[in-house]
């Protein structure tokens, strides 16, 4: 249509004004799609335990980490993340759930905050409902596999989980 002798100038340059945009729009989705593979590659590297294993072996990451891993700027990993999903071997992730804060142990180690909530929920399922352990009890439960939470930590964890406090929990006698 452009090489013939009847189409005005007028449509030539609309004509071209379209390609040159169809073509900005197949670079822009080509780019997304290289930063959302570089995002993902990433995580995937860093939490290959998690994907293999199971939450247990979740790794404490921060979109820092991850942006200073592809030299991209935070803000750009918050947006590739944000209401993004991954088929994993674990079910359908969102991507945001593959960060989490964390904590040294008494060995050094990084342990996640959903990996500490996790092993509360447990010890409080598997209490005695006539005594239900205390903050001050999980504390020293906890102190023992090497993690060390204040009290308050264990009553601002057990909150956010929804769980009652040990007088709320304790079975009528």
């Amino acid at each position: 249509m452009l090489s013939r002798d009847g189409t005005t100038k007028e449509t030539k340059d609309f004509i071209k004004d379209k390609m040159r945009s169809a073509l900005d729009l197949l670079r822009n989705i080509e780019h997304r799609r290289q930063t959302i593979y570089k995002v993902v590659e990433s995580i995937v590297r860093r939490q290959k335990d998690f994907l293999d294993k199971g939450v247990q072996h979740i790794k404490p990451m921060m979109l820092k980490d991850i942006a200073e891993d592809i030299g991209m700027h935070l803000s750009t990993v918050s947006r590739v993340v944000n209401r993004k999903y991954a088929h994993t071997p674990q079910g359908v992730i969102e991507l945001r759930r593959f960060f989490t804060e964390g904590m040294m142990n008494e060995e050094g180690e990084e342990v996640s905050t959903r990996i500490i909530k996790l092993k509360i929920k447990k010890l409080i399922e598997e209490e005695d409902s006539h005594n239900p352990i205390t903050d001050d009890h999980v504390v020293k439960i906890l102190l023992k596999d090497g993690i060390k939470l204040s009290r308050r930590t264990v009553a601002k964890y057990r909150d956010q989980m929804q769980i009652p406090g040990s007088r709320e929990r304790r079975a009528p006698v």
